[in-house]
């Protein structure tokens, strides 16, 4: 007992008496091997914990794995150079991926906080919080619709013929070209098909067709007609968001469908979601190795997977193949979305985070390729088909879900079943996304009004029925022109600009400040050795400590403070210099008033940055005597109330938080002090000004 209490007085000791631990690999090993035993009870009775440690590791898992790493990385793989592009990929999640999900995972558990209320570790960034909760407002309207279309797909999927199947339907148009019916026509030379019909030499002669006419006439797929005209109603004769129409029931009731999944799912919290992802999470794996089974066996299958192995390593001199490998994991691995932070707030404290983050980002990445073999080996077959090139259907997003992988099923026996078992992985893949961010909503209204707790299952209603209100006019007819719009605005550069302010805030903002504040860094004269402390010991890193057992090495370090930074931020570059203006498929760019729109959208989030500082520092700081850079060298410094949430476990710096009226325990770092430090540190005791206090908003 005496050399456990030893032991845990040495991990949570101020970071000034920090030792470095010999044993370090040897102590994350043996975490690392801790078994993922069921909780007996919530530690955190007021936020609730998850019945086990595999429900949080599937949940993370099943928010990671999403649609994207079915119907985007095989496209960006193929598009930059094949199996050379997993050269800067492993790269990226090496000094990107890992070192974001890492931090983002221990912001969360170690205060058992939501994306909004856990910046109480430097309160003037606390828009950061609020910006990753619109994002996930916005993503969680428009990733639901694209979870009805898959219902709407599934159901259309149980039919005795695919609808997408032929040409001969009442949306298909003169242009929908039927490859069967072609190869049936020329079976005589003399023949020419045109228009969906099939034309003799004497009939082509009559209405003056020539072959080089029929050849070069615009054809379309019966699955992309399907797709437009059926499914989305878009309009043949306008385009753009002028073009919407009325509702689609039909899509109403799958939208109503898809959400009534969600509030079902959720409706006892990380309870009943956690129980969910034991299938939601684990099923899509099974039908990908079904599905690969079944696509190696197609002819023309091996032309596709080397079109998606054979390196191309000319491309990797490239920078843009760089930049897509490292917003693909960016991306890939839901990071700065509010997500990662909300699943972990719900951890125990001592939860291994560390053997958590490598089995997620390992898995997610690992998913991704394996799905790659799955894809190519079925876009290989479509053209072997089609007598075309592979990279010439190598599409993505949608169009790879919706249009290339129905049409391929169709020339598949028992197409219907292929159909169903498709489009059920995607829905278990997007229900895992889905109810995170759902989750990130609601937790952060919970954790700003905790008196509401107790009526959560009311607050899942009620944000459900808005969000589900706010998609309704993606429903219309054309409004996939809309869909696109928020897909493309609101969840793209803007994720990556809150990672940059994530990042900084957390790595060197929060953890430098207790060392520059001890570590003499820029003594007189100056040292350039003494730069080496800026990737020693640190505030964030004895945080972590405290929760596994283990000081995060150099390695983490160096990724949080100047690394992954400047990764991050080159990627927002290089994003900004590469903006074409939005556009829906080949033809049609939106106007410059639809491009104004969505600019709008994209600034809702970021702008809460910003627009939350200054309404801390000038309102929330009104009635105070401070000058406005004594107030922001304030909310630099973490709260009083930033810590472990349960005082059993705010030991060291982070003593027992009881009332307002407690002393400050934890210093504004010198390097944010100046002349004035003494002024400030006495504000900085003063309850009434305390950061904690003043960013109620």
């Amino acid at each position: 007992m005496k050399g456990e209490e030893k032991k845990d007085a040495g991990s949570t000791s101020s970071i000034g008496t920090i030792e470095t631990n010999p044993n370090i690999v040897g102590d994350s090993l043996a975490s690392s091997r801790e078994p993922l035993e069921l909780y007996e009870e919530d530690e955190n009775k007021e936020r609730g914990n998850w019945s086990g440690k595999l429900d949080f590791l599937l949940s993370c898992l099943g928010y990671a794995v999403g649609l994207g790493n079915v119907w985007r990385f095989p496209y960006i793989c193929g598009k930059n150079g094949g199996g050379a592009f997993l050269i800067p990929y492993v790269i990226m999640l090496a000094f990107v991926g890992m070192p974001v999900f890492y931090l983002e995972l221990a912001i969360g558990q170690f205060g058992s906080e939501g994306p909004v209320t856990a910046w109480k570790l430097c309160p003037l960034f606390t828009g950061i919080g609020y910006g990753m909760v619109i994002v996930s407002l916005f993503t969680a309207i428009y990733y639901n619709l694209i979870i009805a279309w898959t219902l709407y797909y599934l159901f259309a999927s149980f039919q005795k013929v695919l609808p997408w199947s032929g040409c001969h339907n009442w949306w298909n148009t003169e242009l929908c070209f039927d490859l069967n019916e072609y190869r049936a026509c020329e079976t005589n030379t003399s023949n020419l098909y045109y228009h969906r019909r099939c034309f003799n030499a004497s009939t082509a002669n009559h209405f003056g067709l020539t072959r080089e006419e029929a050849d070069s006439e615009t054809r379309q797929s019966p699955s992309g007609e399907y797709f437009d005209y059926r499914v989305m109603k878009v309009s043949r004769y306008e385009t753009g968001l002028a073009s919407m129409g009325a509702i689609d029931w039909e899509m109403v009731l799958c939208l109503l469908l898809a959400w009534i999944l969600v509030c079902a799912c959720l409706i006892r919290g990380i309870k009943s979601s956690g129980k969910v992802v034991y299938f939601t999470a684990t099923f899509p794996y099974l039908v990908l190795v079904i599905l690969l089974i079944r696509g190696a066996t197609l002819e023309g299958a091996i032309e596709g997977i080397k079109f998606y192995l054979i390196p191309d390593f000319k491309k990797l001199s490239n920078p843009q193949v760089w930049t897509d490998a490292a917003g693909q994991i960016f991306f890939s691995l839901s990071c700065g979305g509010g997500g990662l932070m909300t699943l972990s707030s719900y951890n125990k404290f001592k939860n291994n985070l560390y053997r958590d983050t490598l089995i997620v980002t390992i898995g997610n990445c690992a998913t991704s390729i394996f799905a790659g073999f799955v894809i190519f080996s079925i876009v290989g077959f479509m053209a072997h088909d089609r007598g075309v090139s592979v990279e010439s259907l190598a599409g993505k997003g949608t169009g790879l879900a919706f249009i290339s992988y129905p049409e391929a099923v169709t020339k598949m026996p028992v197409s219907q079943l292929w159909a169903i078992i498709f489009f059920f992985m995607l829905l278990t893949l997007g229900l895992d996304s889905q109810f995170v961010m759902v989750e990130v909503v609601n937790t952060a209204i919970l954790d700003k009004f905790p008196q509401l707790r107790s009526k959560k299952s009311w607050i899942l209603i009620g944000t459900s029925i808005i969000m589900f209100l706010l998609g309704l006019p993606m429903t219309a007819k054309g409004g996939i022109y809309l869909h696109q719009l928020v897909d493309a605005m609101a969840s793209g550069w803007t994720v990556i600009f809150i990672g940059i302010f994530e990042i900084i805030v957390v790595g060197c903002i929060y953890d430098l400040g207790h060392l520059l504040d001890q570590g003499g860094i820029f003594t007189k004269p100056f040292q350039p050795r003494n730069l080496l402390k800026l990737f020693g010991h640190s505030r964030f890193g004895e945080d972590i400590r405290m929760m596994i057992g283990f000081y995060p090495n150099i390695y983490w370090r160096v990724c949080w403070r100047l690394i992954s930074p400047v990764l991050i931020i080159a990627i927002l570059i290089f994003s900004w210099v590469d903006y074409e203006p939005l556009s829906y498929g080949t033809e049609f760019v939106y106007s410059t008033g639809a491009q104004v729109m969505g600019w709008m959208i994209a600034l809702t989030s970021v702008s809460m940055i910003p627009l939350v500082a200054i309404i801390i520092v000038f309102f929330k700081f009104r009635k105070s005597s401070l000058s406005i850079y004594e107030r922001l060298k304030l909310l630099m410094s973490p709260s009083e109330k930033w810590g472990p949430a349960l005082d059993k476990y705010r030991t060291g710096q982070y003593k027992p938080f009881h009332s307002t009226t407690e002393k400050v325990t934890t210093k504004p770092p010198i390097f944010l002090l100046g002349s004035e430090s003494n002024k400030s540190q006495e504000a900085y005791s003063n309850p009434s000004f305390m950061p904690g206090n003043e960013t109620s908003i």
